[in-house]
C-alpha cells in the first residue's frame, strides 16, 4: 500500500489512464473485426478510419509500433492489387 500521497496519486492515475487504454483497444479491435467481416467496397471506405485508430494506439504506447505497422499490413493486403508476373 502507497503511504506518500504523491504515489497515491500515480496509483489514481494508472488506474484512469489502464481504463482509457482498455476502451481505445477494445474499441479498435472490434473496428478490426468489422472491417475483416465488410464487403470490400465498404472495407475501403473504413480503412482509413482503422489505421487512425491503429496509429493512434501505437502512439499511446497502448500496442507497439511494430505490431501496429504488422496489423495495418495484414489489414492493406487484400487491398493491394495483384501484381502480374511475366
Amino acid at each position: 500500500m502507497a503511504h506518500h500521497k504523491a504515489a497515491k496519486k500515480s496509483i489514481r492515475q494508472a488506474e484512469k489512464r489502464n481504463e482509457a487504454n482498455r476502451y481505445y483497444g477494445k474499441t479498435t479491435r472490434n473496428a478490426i473485426r468489422k472491417l475483416r467481416a465488410a464487403e470490400p467496397a465498404e472495407a475501403e471506405k473504413m480503412l482509413p478510419t482503422v489505421v487512425s485508430m491503429i496509429d493512434k494506439l501505437a502512439k499511446r504506447n497502448v500496442i507497439h509500433k511494430n505490431k501496429a505497422a504488422n496489423i495495418k499490413s495484414a489489414l492493406m493486403r487484400p487491398a493491394a492489387p495483384v501484381a502480374e508476373v511475366k
